[in-house]
């Protein structure tokens, strides 16, 4: 299998993910020219990309999906909800309604927590390799954990600092909507979370969709390598994802 974060933050998010038999992008946020540049940036054809998986439909996850379709043509895997959110119809498209095999690719389906019509995270995995993909969730129901636990890459949201935020500019309202159980993971909760997922399979984290006002990479950094320190918890190689430039093309 192979990952890579083509772009993630407040203003765009979208993943690459391969395998022998599969090429798929998860969301599609930043426009298509971007992601296509992107994806030939590390020697993938856009025409290639044979599926699109939604994790939910606002805007910084979707914002590009029509353009890109239009040109390219993959199938969309997403819940009826997502699509009605969307506010347009799609044409190829498969509706999640379960775990799937799609040839040599097995996907789990993890339900969030976000103020979208309906979210998903998903754990895809092939023969013996697997990689989390977690993002736009308040937090993590407990029934998951087990699907969750000692993979080998986790593509894990680490939203904000609660300090920063209740002391940033955001309105109170605001502040309240991404602090609550339909917002976004803090950096602590992210690193909770992963103390408790990660495992000897575990190879690689890259945090993403840090929020540009009230988060550094730097704070969310230490924030999980203090939390994994604490509880005695070995650090497998860390990333942070940007908004304009793609993590490496990781082969697992």
């Amino acid at each position: 299998m192979k990952v890579c974060v083509l772009a993630s933050g407040s203003k765009g998010n979208s993943s690459y993910i391969e395998t022998d038999e599969t090429k798929s992008l998860v969301d599609l946020g930043m426009s298509a020219g971007y992601i296509a540049k992107a994806l030939k940036n590390i020697d993938i054809n856009p025409s290639s990309i044979q599926r699109v998986f939604i994790t939910h439909a606002h805007s910084d996850h979707v914002a590009g999906l029509k353009v890109f379709l239009k040109k390219y043509h993959p199938t969309v895997y997403l819940t009826h909800k997502m699509e009605e959110e969307l506010g347009f119809e799609i044409e190829d498209k498969v509706y999640i309604d379960g775990d799937m095999k799609i040839a040599d690719l097995d996907v789990k389906v993890i339900k969030t927590s976000h103020d979208a019509a309906d979210s998903n995270g998903y754990v895809f995995s092939s023969y013996d390799k697997s990689i989390v993909y977690i993002t736009d969730t308040g937090y993590i129901n407990v029934r998951n954990f087990d699907k969750l636990k000692n993979k080998n890459v986790y593509v894990f949201e680490s939203n904000h600092d609660v300090r920063m935020l209740r002391e940033g500019k955001y309105p109170y309202y605001l502040q309240q909507r991404i602090l609550s159980d339909k917002g976004h993971l803090s950096n602590k909760d992210s690193a909770y979370y992963l103390s408790e997922f990660i495992g000897n399979n575990t190879e690689k984290i890259i945090l993403i969709h840090l929020s540009e006002e009230n988060n550094k990479p730097e704070v969310a950094l230490k924030t999980l390598i203090d939390t994994l320190d604490k509880k005695g918890v070995r650090k497998p190689d860390i990333e942070i994802a940007s908004q304009r430039e793609s993590t490496e093309l990781i082969e697992l």
